[in-house]
C-alpha cells in the first residue's frame, strides 16, 4: 500500500491531455491534491486503484480526469460509470465532470438518481451519454429497463464505497459490477475499509495499486473542535444560543434521524433564526432548492443527517454542530470537515452528554487534534449581542435610506404626547424587542418531557439506530416516529370547525396541530376539539368566537413548514361521542 506524501507536484507533470489541462487552468487548479497526485498516473495507465481518502480530499478529479482522456466522444454510448451513494453526491460528481470535460466537443454526462422522472434521464441517455453517475436503485432501474446498456463502459467508479455499503447497497453494488465487461478498468474508493469493502475490491479490481491518503490533517489544520457538556439547559435551548451569539456564513446542524430534522428546524424557525431542514423525504427538487437558499445567503441554518449531507459542498459553512453525536467515531471526522475547507477556517461544536465524554479522546486521535471545552453564552452575553445587533441593524438604516419623512412624524408625535423623542424611540424599541427580548431572563428548568427526550431518547436512538438515513432504499416512511397523541378535549365547548390547509402529504399528524395552536396562542391542548386529516387539508374544532387578533395571529402558523392559512368552514367533521359535562364556555384570552 501507498501511502500519500507531501513531495510537490503540478497537474502538468501528471501527463494528462491538452484538452484537460487547460480546462484546469481556466478553472484556477495549479497543484493536485495528495489523493489527486497519487491516483492519476496509475489510472492513466490503465491500472486498478483501490483508494482510501475522505471527504473533501478531491477523489473527483482523482479519477475523473484520467476517465475522461480516455473516452472517444464519436462514440455516442456510455464508455464511463461512476456510482454514488446520494443524489446530492451524483450531482456534485456530475457537475464536475462536465467542466473538466468543457473543451471536450460532443462529451455528455448524464445523471440518473431517485426520486426525479425518468422522462429526462431517458432523454440524457438517449442522446448518447458518456457518462453516466448515478445512485444504485436507479441505475438498476435502468438495466432492467434496458434503457442502459453498459457493454461499451471502459472506466467504472466507486465513489464513497463505505458509506453505499452503510446504506445497504452492498448486493446492488455487485449486481451492477456484474453487467460490466472483464476488461472494464475499475477505481474504488472509500474512507474506511471493512472487510466487506475489501471483498467487492478483491473480487472486482484486478491487481490494483492501493493508495491511502492520511486523513484530517487537514482538520487539525482549519477546524477549532469544541465540546459542549450538555448540562442546565436542553439541547434545543443551547442551539438557540449557539446560533444567536456565534458569528458565522452558513452553519449545518447534525441530528440523528429525518424527524429530527424537521423538529428542530421547526424549532429554529419559530425562533426567527432562517433555518431549513434536509433529508430523504424531501424531493430532489426541494432538497436542491434548499441547498442553492444555503450557498446564496437566504438559509443561514441547515439541519441534516449524515447521509443525505454526504455530498453536499458548500464553501460558505463555517460552522458545524454535532446536536446528536454518530454512531461511528470516523463519522465525526466527516462531519466537521464540512467545514474549514479549501484553507478557509471552521468551527465545530459539539453537544456532548456526561455519558458520552470518553468520546473525546477517541475524536482527538482520530484528528491529531484538541477538542477543547465550550461553555454556552450566558442570558447576559445573549443580550449583550441582542442590543448590538439592534444598533447595527438601526445604523445601518440610518447609512442607507433617507429618513427626513420620517423624522417628521417623529418630531409632530412629540409635539402632539408632550413625550421626547427618546421616549417615542424607547417606545418602538420596546416594541421591536417583544418577541426577541434585550433584556432576556434565564429559562426557568426544563420541562421533565424536555430532559427525558434529551437524556433518555436519544439512548433509544442509539440503540435504533438511524434507520431513516438509507438512502434511497430505505424511504419507508415514519415506522420510527413517536406520534404525539392530543389530550382528551372537552364535551363543555361550543366548536367551530376550521379548515386548515396542511395535510397528510405535508407530513402533518394531529399532534403537529394541537402543539402550533396551542403553542401560538396560548391555549390549553383540551380546547382543541377533533381533528380530521386529509391529503392536504384538514379540519380543526376550535371554541366559537375566537377573537380577530387570535385569528390573525393563527392565519401564520406553519406545521411542518406549511403554513395552515387558517379559515372558517361548514364541513361536517367526524366526531367521537362524549358524555356531557356542563355548559362551561370556554374564552380566549
Amino acid at each position: 500500500m501507498t501511502e500519500s506524501n507531501n513531495a510537490p507536484v503540478s497537474f502538468d507533470a501528471l501527463g494528462l491531455p491538452e484538452v484537460l489541462s487547460t480546462a484546469l487552468k481556466a478553472m484556477g487548479f495549479e497543484n493536485p491534491t495528495p489523493i489527486q497526485a497519487m491516483t492519476i498516473p496509475p489510472l492513466l495507465e490503465g491500472r486498478d486503484v483501490l483508494g482510501e481518502a475522505q471527504t473533501g480530499t478531491g477523489k473527483t478529479a482523482a479519477f475523473g480526469l484520467p476517465a475522461l482522456a480516455s473516452i472517444d466522444t464519436s462514440i455516442r454510448k456510455p464508455q464511463m460509470l461512476v456510482i454514488a451513494p446520494t443524489r446530492e453526491l451524483a450531482i456534485q460528481v456530475a457537475e464536475a465532470i462536465e467542466q473538466f470535460a468543457k473543451n471536450m466537443k460532443g462529451l455528455r454526462v448524464a445523471t440518473v438518481y431517485g426520486g426525479q422522472s425518468y422522462g429526462p434521464q431517458f432523454a440524457q441517455i438517449e442522446r448518447g451519454a458518456q457518462v453516466i453517475v448515478g445512485t444504485p436503485g436507479r441505475m438498476m432501474d435502468h438495466l432492467r429497463r434496458k434503457s442502459l446498456k453498459l457493454e461499451n463502459v471502459k472506466f467504472c467508479a466507486l465513489d464513497e464505497a463505505d458509506e453505499m455499503l452503510n446504506m445497504g447497497f452492498l448486493e446492488d453494488i455487485e449486481w451492477i459490477l456484474d453487467h460490466l465487461n472483464d476488461e472494464t478498468q475499475m477505481a474504488l474508493f472509500s474512507a474506511t475499509m471493512p472487510p466487506q469493502i475489501r471483498k467487492i475490491a478483491n473480487r472486482f479490481l484486478k491487481d490494483p495499486e492501493h493508495l491511502r491518503v492520511a486523513p484530517v490533517k487537514q482538520v487539525k489544520a482549519n477546524i477549532t473542535q469544541l465540546a459542549w457538556k450538555v448540562s442546565g439547559l436542553n439541547k434545543k435551548t443551547a442551539l438557540e444560543r449557539v446560533s444567536e451569539v456565534i458569528e458565522y456564513k452558513a452553519m449545518i446542524v447534525f441530528v440523528r434521524t429525518r424527524n429530527d430534522t424537521v423538529e428542530v428546524a421547526e424549532h429554529l424557525e419559530s425562533k426567527g433564526f432562517a433555518a431549513a431542514a434536509i433529508n430523504g423525504e424531501m424531493n430532489q427538487a426541494q432538497r436542491e432548492r434548499t441547498v442553492d437558499q444555503l450557498r446564496n445567503g437566504t438559509l443561514k441554518i441547515l439541519v441534516a443527517t449524515d447521509v443525505v449531507a454526504r455530498g453536499l459542498d458548500i464553501p460558505s459553512i463555517d460552522l458545524v454542530v454535532n446536536y446528536d453525536l454518530p454512531d461511528d467515531n470516523e463519522v465525526y471526522v466527516h462531519r466537521i470537515g464540512r467545514t474549514g475547507r479549501a484553507g478557509r477556517e471552521g468551527t465545530s461544536i459539539s453537544f456532548i452528554r456526561p455519558r458520552e465524554m470518553y468520546r473525546v479522546r477517541h475524536y482527538e486521535r482520530l484528528t491529531s487534534g484538541r477538542v477543547e471545552d465550550y461553555e454556552l453564552p450566558t442570558i447576559q452575553e445573549i443580550g449583550k449581542s441582542r442590543i448590538e445587533r439592534t444598533k447595527q441593524e438601526l445604523l445601518d438604516i440610518l447609512a442607507n435610506n433617507d429618513i427626513a419623512e420620517m423624522m417628521k412624524v417623529v418630531e409632530t408625535m412629540a409635539e402632539e404626547s408632550e413625550m421626547s423623542t427618546e421616549h417615542l424611540a424607547a417606545a418602538l424599541l420596546f416594541n421591536k424587542q417583544l418577541k426577541q427580548p434585550l433584556f432576556p431572563k434565564e429559562d426557568p428548568k426544563p420541562r421533565r418531557e424536555a430532559r427525558d427526550r434529551d437524556d433518555r431518547g436519544n439512548r433509544r436512538d442509539a440503540r435504533r439506530g438511524d434507520r431513516d438515513n438509507r438512502g434511497e432504499r430505505g424511504d419507508r416512511g415514519d415506522r420510527g416516529e413517536r406520534q404525539r397523541k392530543p389530550k382528551t378535549t372537552r364535551s363543555d365547548v361550543d366548536w367551530q370547525t376550521y379548515r386548515l390547509e396542511v395535510g397528510k402529504e405535508h407530513g402533518a399528524k394531529p399532534g403537529d396541530i394541537v402543539g402550533a395552536i396551542a403553542n401560538e396562542i396560548s391555549l390549553d391542548s383540551s380546547y382543541i376539539g377533533q381533528i380530521n386529516l386529509f391529503d392536504r387539508h384538514s379540519f380543526v374544532q376550535l371554541p366559537k368566537n375566537m377573537p380577530t387578533n387570535v385569528y390573525k395571529k393563527l392565519k401564520g402558523v406553519r406545521v411542518r413548514r406549511q403554513a395552515i392559512d387558517i379559515s372558517l368552514s361548514e364541513a361536517p367533521i367526524a366526531t367521537q361521542k362524549r358524555k356531557p359535562r356542563g355548559d362551561k364556555q370556554r374564552r380566549y384570552n
